[in-house]
C-alpha cells in the first residue's frame, strides 16, 4: 500500500479517481462542489494499491487567532476509503504520520477540526485522543465550546447550527443506504451511541463538529502506537504549503 501526502494544486489524474470514489459511496456528489471543496484545502492524503486509489483525506492547514492567541488548525475535509479498506489501519497510519509531521513543524498550539456524518469518522477521535469534544464522558468546557463555535462559524458560516454543534449543507453528500448500516455490536460502543444521539440526522448528511488538541500528552495508547509506527509516508513536496 502506497501512502502519499500531496499538495492539492499538484494533483493531476488523482482528481478523477477521488471523484469516482466519492460517487461510488455517496449520493448527492457533483463535480462542481467537489472541485470547490478541494480547492479550499491545501493537502490530500492518498492511499494507492497497484496504482488504484483506495482512499483519501483532504486537509486544510491554516493559522488563526482566538482571544489573542495564535494557533494552527488542521481541518479534515472529504475522507473516504473503499469498503475493502475498512478493516485496514492504512489511512489511520498515514494520517498519524501527516499530523506528526505538522506537529513537529509547529511553533504554537495545533488543533484538529473534524466534521463527521458517520460514526466511523467520529471514532477516529476516541482512537487517537484522550480528550476531545464533544464526548459522552465529559461536558465540553465553555471556553472550548466558544472556540469550536468560532472555528465553525468562520469555516461554515450560515450552515452551522451553534446550538446543536451541527453543520447542515444545502446539498449534503449522503452515504449510500447499504453503507449506512451500523452493525448491531457497534451500537454497544458508548462513543457510537453518543454520536448517534448527538447527530440524529447523520443519515441525511448532517455533520457533527469535533475538536481536539494535537499533543503527544493527549494521545491514547493506541494513538501512541500509530504515532510511533514505521509507516513510510511519501512526501514529494515541502511543507511550505502548510
Amino acid at each position: 500500500m502506497e501512502r502519499l501526502l500531496v499538495p492539492v494544486d499538484k494533483l493531476s489524474q488523482e482528481k478523477d479517481q477521488m471523484f469516482a470514489l466519492l460517487t461510488n459511496h455517496f449520493l448527492g456528489v457533483n463535480r462542481e462542489r467537489f472541485e470547490e471543496d478541494l480547492n479550499g484545502k491545501n493537502w490530500v492524503i492518498l492511499l494507492k494499491e497497484k496504482g488504484q486509489l483506495k482512499g483519501f483525506s483532504t486537509l486544510q492547514c491554516y493559522e488563526t487567532t482566538f482571544k489573542g492567541e495564535s494557533v494552527k488548525i488542521v481541518y479534515s475535509g472529504d475522507t473516504i476509503t473503499d469498503p475493502s479498506m475498512w478493516s485496514s489501519p492504512a489511512l489511520s497510519q498515514a494520517w498519524a504520520k501527516v499530523i506528526q509531521t505538522f506537529y513537529q513543524e509547529k511553533s504554537q498550539k495545533i488543533y484538529w477540526l473534524l466534521i463527521s456524518s458517520g460514526y466511523r469518522t467520529y471514532r477516529f477521535m476516541s482512537i487517537f485522543w484522550r480528550k476531545f469534544y464533544p464526548c459522552y464522558q465529559w461536558e465540553t468546557p465553555p471556553e472550548i465550546a466558544d472556540f469550536i463555535n468560532y472555528l465553525a462559524q468562520k469555516q461554515f458560516k450560515q450552515n452551522y447550527d451553534a446550538h446543536h454543534g451541527i453543520i447542515r449543507f444545502p446539498k449534503p453528500q449522503i452515504l449510500r443506504p447499504h453503507l449506512q448500516q451500523i452493525p448491531q455490536e457497534k451500537l454497544k460502543d458508548p462513543h457510537v451511541a453518543f454520536f448517534l444521539k448527538k447527530n440524529p440526522s447523520h443519515g441525511q448528511g448532517d455533520e457533527l463538529v469535533c475538536l481536539t488538541e494535537i499533543s503527544t500528552d493527549n494521545l491514547t495508547r493506541a494513538g501512541l502506537r500509530l504515532w510511533n509506527n514505521k509507516t513510510q509516508l511519501l512526501m514529494p513536496f515541502s511543507l511550505s504549503y502548510c
